[in-house]
C-alpha cells in the first residue's frame, strides 16, 4: 500500500513511518521544511514538501504522489505540551482548516482512505464518572470555561469532516481519538522526565485527575490497522487498558527513574502559570479501547503505563 502520511516528522508519524517501511509499504512523508527531507528519507520514505494552509501546492504533491491512502496527524503543539489556550491556536487552525484542505486534496487525488488523529478531549474536560467512555458517549458541546471550548470544537470540526466525506462515499474516512501519548521519542516526556530527575515536576493538587494514555509505539499499531481493517465512517477510541491518576503516573516515574517523589504544588498555583495543563491534569477521562480491539483486532504492546515507562530506563 502506497500511505502518504501528513505530520510525518512528528512525534507520532516518526514510529508510524518507520513501521510502515518495515512492512513493506510505500511511503510519502508531508513535510512543512525542506530541512526534514533528510529525516523522511533516512526514515525509507519519500519526502513530499508542502503546507497544508496552501491548497494549490498541497494538491499537486497528491496529485504526484496518488497514495491510496493518507493518514492525518497535523499537530502544531509546544514540546513541553500546551500550557495555555493560546498554545492550541495553531493546532485548532489545523484541525479545522487543513482537514478541509487535506480530504479536498486527497478526494480530488482518488485516495481511497483517509485515517485521521482526533483526541478523547472531544469527550470534554471534567469529571467524567467511573466507567471507561466509550465512542456512544455524547462529546462536548459546551464547556465551563468558554476558553476551552475551540479546542473541542476544532476536534469535532475535523471528525465531521472526515465522516461527512465517508458518508458521501467520496473516500473511506476513519478517525481515532487518541489518548494522552507518551514515550522517550516524545517531547513532552522527554520534559517530564528531566524534571522528575531534578525534582521540578509537581503533583497538581492531590493528583487525582484521571488519564487514558497511550504510547507512540501503540499509536503506530493502532494507525496501521485502522488503515487496513477500519470501518469507513467509524470512530475508534486508541487508548491502553488502564486508566491512571497523574500522581500514580508521576510517582511511577519517579520510582522508574531512581528520582524523587514530586513535591505537591497547589491547584490554584498552578492555575495561575498554565491554566489549560491545569484543567487537563485535574480532569478525569477514563476512555475504554474495547471497541478498537474487538474490530481492529488490535492490542497494545504497552498495555498500561507501567509496561510503557519501564522503557525508560533503558
Amino acid at each position: 500500500m502506497h500511505v502518504f502520511v501528513a505530520g510525518a516528522t512528528g512525534a507520532m508519524g516518526v514510529p508510524l513511518v518507520r513501521r510502515l517501511v518495515a512492512a513493506g509499504h510505500r511511503v510519502t512523508g508531508l513535510t512543512r521544511r525542506e530541512a526534514k527531507r533528510p529525516l523522511l528519507e533516512r526514515l525509507g520514505a519519500t519526502a513530499a514538501v508542502a503546507d497544508v494552509f496552501d491548497r494549490e501546492r498541497l494538491g499537486a504533491v497528491l496529485q504526484e504522489a496518488r497514495p491510496e491512502a493518507v493518514v492525518h496527524l497535523l499537530t502544531a503543539l509546544p514540546e513541553q505540551g500546551p500550557m495555555r489556550a493560546s498554545d492550541l491556536v495553531l493546532t485548532n487552525r489545523l484541525r479545522i482548516e487543513g482537514t478541509k484542505n487535506l480530504v479536498e486534496a486527497s478526494i480530488a487525488a482518488g485516495v481511497q482512505r483517509l485515517v485521521a488523529e482526533s483526541i478523547i478531549l472531544v469527550y470534554g474536560f471534567g469529571l467524567h464518572g467511573p466507567e471507561p467512555l466509550t465512542e456512544e458517549h455524547p462529546v462536548a458541546r459546551t464547556s465551563p470555561r468558554p476558553w476551552l471550548q475551540p479546542t473541542i470544537d476544532a476536534g469535532l470540526a475535523l471528525e465531521e469532516t472526515v465522516l461527512s466525506a465517508a458518508r458521501t462515499g467520496k473516500l473511506e474516512g476513519v478517525v481515532l481519538r487518541y489518548g494522552f501519548i507518551y514515550g522517550a521519542e516524545a517531547g513532552s516526556t522527554q520534559l517530564t522526565t528531566r524534571m522528575v530527575k531534578k525534582r521540578r515536576m509537581p503533583l497538581i493538587g492531590d493528583g487525582s485527575g484521571l488519564w487514558s494514555w497511550i504510547h507512540l509505539e501503540d499509536v503506530a499499531t493502532a494507525t496501521i490497522a485502522a488503515l487496513e481493517k477500519g470501518r469507513s465512517g467509524e470512530i475508534y477510541n486508541i487508548v491502553d487498558d488502564e486508566p491512571v491518576t497523574w500522581r500514580d503516573y508521576l510517582f511511577h516515574m519517579a520510582e522508574v527513574l531512581g528520582a524523587p517523589r514530586p513535591f505537591r504544588l497547589p491547584t490554584w498555583i498552578f492555575r495561575l502559570v498554565a491554566p489549560y495543563a491545569a484543567v487537563a491534569l485535574t480532569s478525569r477521562l477514563p476512555t475504554s479501547n474495547a471497541k478498537a480491539r474487538r474490530e481492529l483486532g488490535w492490542q497494545p504492546a504497552y498495555p498500561t503505563y507501567r509496561e510503557g515507562l519501564a522503557t525508560l530506563a533503558r
